[in-house]
């Protein structure tokens, strides 16, 4: 397989990848709202594993070194199929949505007992 074939999979990979944490972190409040804590707290374990790669990767997803391997390009999105724009904030948009979701989470779960 050649470089360009190898970086469309670890694109395919990494896009898939983000749309599920992405997915599991809007899932949070309406799983929390619904009552179902014990999902909307596993949804949150999730995600905390995913920032604990990050944070042990300098902030960068793993996906990202394999993707450099088979391209010179370097935009915020040459790993994965996202705008521009989302690949650039990602991390600011997602991770406040993941803060945002954990305190209304710990709220309505302290407002059901």
């Amino acid at each position: 397989m050649d470089a360009t074939h190898k970086l469309v999979v670890v694109k395919l990979i990494h896009t898939l990848a983000w749309a599920f944490f992405a997915g599991c972190i809007l899932a949070i409040v309406p799983t929390a709202w619904l009552g179902k804590f014990q999902i909307a707290f596993g949804l949150i374990g999730v995600v905390m594993v995913e920032v604990l790669i990050l944070v042990l990767n300098r902030w960068r997803c793993p996906l990202t070194n394999v993707a450099e391997r088979f391209t010179s390009q370097r935009q915020d999105n040459f790993d994965i199929y996202l705008p521009l724009w989302l690949a650039r904030y990602n991390k600011q948009i997602f991770g406040s949505l993941y803060v945002l979701s954990n305190l209304v989470t710990l709220v309505l779960w302290w407002m059901a007992d």
